[in-house]
This record gives C-alpha cells, structure tokens and sequence, in this order.
C-alpha cells in the first residue's frame, strides 16, 4: 500500500557525498598530506561540486563532497567512485583505502541502541563479547530490511588473535619481525585444486589451511636450525586472545558499554523503516545469549510520533473553532456542517498530490495548513445560499421541491463562485515565489507551499461540485418548525443575527467616523507602518523555530590531547553525577572517538553525550522546563569537574550542524593563516570576545594544537650504516606500538 512519507521536519541535508580513508597508525600530518589533499585535489574537478571540506584526524581523514542538488542521489556517487579507482594507485601503500560513506544524511540516524546484561548478568559479559555478539549476532540479523543502508557499531573492544613477540628471544635466533609475519602469513590460507574424477564420481579437492586455535599459531614453523623447527612459540611472550587498538569507546550510565547505530537509506520513508526496524529487534533479541537485553537510546518514532501528535492537536483543534465559528455565524447548522466537511476532504485531496510528487509529511508541512482560508471559499457559497432561499422565502415562496434548491444553489454558485475563486487563486500565487527557493530554504519551505497549494486547489474543486451539490440536497428550509431541529435551526438564526447586528452597530460608526477624518486615519496608519517597522527591527530572528526534540546532546571537550582511557572516566564521573542528581534523566550515554564507519569524525579527547529525559514533565522535580534543566546540569557539572568544556544542543539538531556546514554549533567563524600557534593565540582572543555578545551560549575555540607526539627521526648515515632501510623500521616501530596485521580473517 502506498503511503505519504511520515518525518518529523524536512531533511535540509545537502546534497554530499563522504570519502572515509581509515589509517589507524599514521598521525594527523601525514594523513592531510598523504591522502585528505589528494582526494581533495581529486575531487575538485568533478562536475556540479560546489563545496569540499575535510577533516583529519589521527589515523582517519573524512572529505565531504557537496554536489548541487538537481545532481540526484547516485550520479555523484558514481564521479567519486570513479576518482576513487584512480586515486588507490596514487596513495601510497599502506596509507589506507579510501571508500565511500553510507548513502543517508542528516536524518539517517534512526535508531541507536544499547546492548545490555539484565540485572544479576552484569558480570557475565565483558565489553569484547558484547561487541561480538553485536558485529557476529545482531548487525547480521539486520541486513536486508528495505530502507536501511548500514548498521554502525560503536564500544567495546574488537576481538582478534595476538601474537606478543619477546624482542630478546627474536634477536638470540636471529629471526626478525618480518619473518614472523611472513610465517604467520603463509600458513592461514586455504586453496582449492579444482576436483578429479573417481568411481564416475567428481570428488572437489579443497586445501583447508586456516588457522583454527591459538596451539595452531604456536606450532607454526618460521625457520629451521639443523632439522629442528623455530616456531612461533619459542619467540613469542604469549599467544593469546587480545583486542584491536582502540580510537572510540561508549560509555552508559557510568559503565563501558556497546551498542549500534541504523543508518536510513537516503529518501526512504522513516516512519516505515523505524516499524521495520522495531519489529526486526524483537525478533533479534529473541536470539541473545540468556540476560542480554537491546534497549533504544535514540527511537526516532518516538519524536515522528510527538510532532505528528502536535500537529494532529493543532489541526483538530482549529477545525472546531472553524466549525464551531461557522455554525454561529452562518446561523445554520447544516451550512456549518457542510462547511466543515470540506476540511477533511481537502486534506484527503492534499495527501493523494503528496503522495504523488514524493512531499514528506512533517512538521513544516502539515503545520502550514489555515483551514481559515481553505473554507473561505466554501463559506461564501453557502452564505450565497442561504441568502437565495431567505429571497425566495421573502418572496412568498412557501414550498421548497428538489428543483427549487437546485436552482438556489445554481444561482449561489454561479454569482459568489466568481469572488470565491480568485480569492483562493491569489492565495495560490502568493505561495509560488516560496516554489523557487533552492538549497537548504528550498528543502525546508517548498513542503509547506506544495502542501498548502494542493490543499487549496482541492477546496477549490470543492467549491465548484461538492458544496454547490451539498447544499442542494442538505439546505432545504425545516417544514416542522415545531420540531428539535427546526427549533435548533431557529435559535442559531436569532444567535447569529444577534452576533452580526452587534457588530454592525459597532462598525458602522467607526466606518462614517473614517470617512469624516481622512487625514487623521492615513496619519495613524502611516505612524503604525512605522512602529511596526521600527519594531520589527529590534526582534530576534531566526532560519526556522527550533523543534524540542525531547533530549539533549551535550559535548564534553575534555583536555586536549587527554587518552581513551582518561576520556572515558570523564565520560563515567559525568553520567554518574548526572543520574545522581537529576531525576528526571532516564539514561545517559556518550560516544568517544570515532565509531565503526567513522561518519561523525572525532578525537578521542570529545564525549558525545545523549542525556535521555523523562518524557512526562510532571515528574520533573529540579526544574521546570528543559532550558532550566541545562542551567542547573552546567552548575552542577561545573562545580564537581575541572578543565571540561560543555556544549549543549539537542541530537537531530547536532547532526544538522555537523554535516551542512562541517561544524555543530550553530554558528562558526573561520580564521585563516600559515602560522598555526598565531593562529591558537588568535582564536583564543576571538572566543573571549565573542562569549560578550548578548545571546552568546557556549563559545568554544577549536583545537588546533596542544596534541602531544612524539617523533622519531632517522639518522641515514647510521642506517646505511647497520644496513637497515626506512621502509623496515618503520615497520617495527609500527608494530611495537600499535601491531601489525600477518595473514587473511581466522
């Protein structure tokens, strides 16, 4: 069954694409040299680009290319892929493989989640089989839901088989790093030999060499000395199960934590995919090891479903006021009545265009809706209506037949059809010039005049059938004034007479009173134009009012240059103060690093909090409103924590920030320079000025040094010298420090 999309706002995400390169040992220089500014070089001829921007980051380098939007989806993606091919011969080995991201955007994140040991479990399941259960178990189970592009994961630690070397023994058998790999390499691969024949059988020949146990690394062979072999063994410290090199964790309500993320396909309906995607969870969790639970920390339905409430609220609400204001007016229940119908069947007509010209369904959209104007036209011919049969009435004409109100509401029609009409046609034109809005306005307003528009072209078509045809077969005079109805029908005729003879002896005086003083009334009108001008200038203003997402995203910037590991203790003091404190918080997470595809890029001295709150405000005891909440979260964060920087906003909202303009305040400037400690300095000054400004909330300079490093530099003469190359230190200082890959998956 065809449906309208269903969102809670317009998805204002540019039209980009990003290119991940992942190069987990090589530091922040090397990757902007080595491969952000190739792709970006790359990149910067491709057809119908108008904008590239980078960021890089220790081991990771992420370039977004925006492209127009009249480009399409996939006609970018397929330039980029094409300079991808070209630039994996350029960088140089080792220095990572540039891909693509996920095809989604700014709204793409509809639904994280939490895998979680129940009550009396909590010490059963250590982070890294948490996290395989999540790459092995549920991500798996995930795949093949329509609408869903990717499943990121994020926390823990990633399971792998670790070879610890003994640098002594290696040197006392004269074997080096380079042999071990090669061994290691060597045998964990598996072959196939094609099949030979046998009994008029084809008996398929498979060589099965991969490794299965950690006694299986042990006894591989790297060399032998007089017949006896040297095994991985006798050189290793320890053969053990280890974990990968970490740069991101995630933390919950003061504990390590690991969960994943589900990426919406980009133009898919969210609503629909979230159900899917809910459904499919409940049938996964089925499949969890005893006392493992999934738990959402982001359900993007849950703010579909508020918005979709707000405005479903609102609209029923103004089609009583309508209906209720008709009836009294109007002096007739029916012709209110018919009127009122209208509405529904406007929308109905609005839906069917919507679905047609693939506008979403949201707040923007929906909420642009007047059902004032969209009856207006309704109005007049029932009005029109009602006068042709109280004429026919003054004119002695006791008896109404079907003919009768026929030709009363063909003369309704035919004389107020022509005013009705070209009041709503203007309606529409001043509408159009909002159709030719493009980039970020265009996304966020045309919904509203598209939506608008068709409503009102189907209340059109609805004046000109519908209601003329209505009040032919509903309008006829009560023959038994005697009865309820007749009795109802008269008491509302004497309420609306009232009503509009009242306001006739108000207006009338003040009309003749115009009419006397024209110079007076011209001067007051100009005097107020400018009030209202001069007003108007003095108030704030803003893109689009912000919608309460119901949570908040709070970033702690914690010292620069600060570990992992000292990040995620940050991260654990803060939850744990936050749910001590605040009742009315329900969870709080946070995201350190980079996650599994590294879309959102961050160092590992940043805390990407999610501060889940308690959706029923009754509850609500250390304040009122969510602004007062902050207030009180930053004092007391404040006071308890040194050296913490804290940005509050909300998650969609964050998400916006970051991938329209590459940041995720609302407001960034930009300082351009050769010197990067002048330019430190600089930045400092500005954000001190700036944090004066009336209105300034968080202002945060970024950071552009204080990373600590250490360099290792080579002295050629030397290596010349012990017949050593560059190419083979590097090599093992890599993999002191960091591990090396040897041989394919076991």
């Amino acid at each position: 069954m065809a449906t309208v999309n269903l969102g809670s706002v317009p998805d204002i995400t540019n039209n980009q694409v990003q290119v991940i390169t992942q190069s987990p040992n090589l530091a922040t220089e090397d990757i902007e040299q080595f491969v952000t500014y190739p792709v970006e070089l790359s990149m910067g001829n491709l057809p119908g680009v108008t904008e590239i921007r980078s960021v890089s980051r220790f081991g990771l380098s992420v370039v977004t290319i925006v492209f127009k939007d009249d480009m399409g989806t996939y006609l970018p993606r397929q330039l980029v892929q094409e300079k991808l091919n070209e630039l994996r011969e350029t960088i140089p080995e080792k220095f990572g493989s540039p891909s693509m991201g996920p095809i989604s955007t700014g709204l793409g994140q509809i639904y994280e989640y939490t895998i979680k040991p129940q009550k009396g479990y909590e010490t059963e399941y250590s982070p890294m089989e948490l996290r395989t259960i999540q790459d092995w178990l549920v991500k798996r189970q995930l795949t093949l839901l329509e609408g869903v592009v990717e499943v990121n994961s994020f926390g823990g630690s990633i399971k792998q088989y670790e070879v610890a070397i003994n640098p002594e023994k290696l040197n006392s058998m004269g074997i080096s790093i380079s042999d071990v790999y090669e061994a290691l390499a060597r045998n964990n691969v598996n072959t196939g030999g094609a099949y030979i024949e046998k009994n008029r059988m084809s008996n398929f020949i498979r060589g099965e060499g991969l490794i299965r146990s950690l006694d299986d690394i042990r006894d591989i062979a790297i060399s032998t000395e007089n017949s006896i072999p040297i095994t991985i063994g006798d050189v290793a410290e320890n053969v053990q199960f280890g974990s990968q090199v970490r740069y991101g964790a995630f933390t919950q309500d003061g504990k390590e934590a690991v969960g994943g993320m589900i990426m919406m396909l980009k133009g898919a309906n969210p609503n629909a995919v979230i159900q899917d995607v809910k459904d499919r969870m409940a049938e996964v969790e089925k499949s969890l090891p005893e006392g493992l639970s999934i738990d959402p920390i982001i359900d993007r339905s849950e703010l579909i479903e508020r918005t979709t409430d707000t405005v479903k609220t609102n609209l029923l609400e103004g089609a009583l006021i309508v209906i209720f204001a008709l009836v009294l007016l109007l002096g007739s229940l029916r012709g209110g009545l018919i009127t009122a119908t209208t509405i529904p069947l406007s929308l109905l007509f609005a839906f069917i265009l919507m679905k047609q010209f693939g506008v979403w369904a949201n707040l923007m959209s929906l909420g642009a809706i007047d059902f004032g104007i969209i009856i207006d036209g309704a109005v007049i011919i029932i009005e029109g209506t009602v006068y042709e049969i109280q004429k026919r009435i003054r004119a002695g004409k006791a008896k109404f037949h079907q003919a009768d109100m026929d030709e009363a509401a063909y003369d309704a029609g035919s004389t107020m059809m022509r005013s009705a009409f070209f009041g709503q046609i203007i309606i529409l034109i001043v509408f159009a010039p909002i159709l030719f809005l493009t980039g970020v306005e265009g996304k966020m307003f045309k919904p509203m005049a598209y939506t608008f528009g068709f409503a009102m072209i189907g209340a059109i078509f609805l004046c000109l059938t519908y209601v003329p045809m209505m009040s032919a077969l509903l309008m006829k005079p009560v023959r038994n004034k005697d009865s309820w109805f007749g009795k109802l029908e008269d008491w509302l005729e004497k309420v609306s007479d009232k009503i509009i003879g009242g306001i006739q002896k108000v207006y009338m005086p003040l009309l003749k009173s115009a009419l006397k003083l024209k110079l007076v009334v011209i001067g007051t009108a100009v005097f107020l134009l400018f009030l209202a001008g001069f007003t108007f200038s003095k108030m704030g203003g803003e893109f689009v009012p912000q919608l309460d997402e119901g949570d908040i995203a709070m970033q702690a910037l914690i010292r620069p240059g600060s570990s992992l590991t000292e990040s995620i203790e940050v991260s654990k003091k803060i939850e744990n103060l936050l749910l001590e404190s605040f009742p009315e918080i329900k969870t709080v997470t946070a995201r350190i690093g980079v996650a599994d595809i590294p879309t959102d890029p961050m160092p590992m001295d940043i805390a990407d909090m999610y501060i889940i709150l308690e959706k029923d405000k009754d509850k609500w005891t250390a304040a009122d409103t969510k602004e007062g909440l902050i207030e009180q979260i930053k004092h007391k964060l404040n006071e308890n924590l040194t050296g913490v920087n804290l940005v509050f906003t909300q998650p969609v909202e964050l998400r916006f920030n970051e991938l329209l303009e590459g940041v995720r305040e609302d407001i960034a400037v930009k300082l351009y320079g050769n010197d990067l400690d002048v330019l430190s300095e600089k930045v400092q000054e500005m954000a001190e000025i700036i944090q004066t400004v009336p209105g300034a909330g968080d202002v945060n300079a970024e950071r552009t040094s204080g990373l600590p490093q250490m360099t290792v530099r080579y002295n050629r003469d030397k290596m010349a010298q012990y017949g050593l190359d560059i190419q083979k230190v590097n090599e093992y200082i890599s993999t002191a420090f960091a591990g090396g890959t040897a041989g394919g998956d076991l």
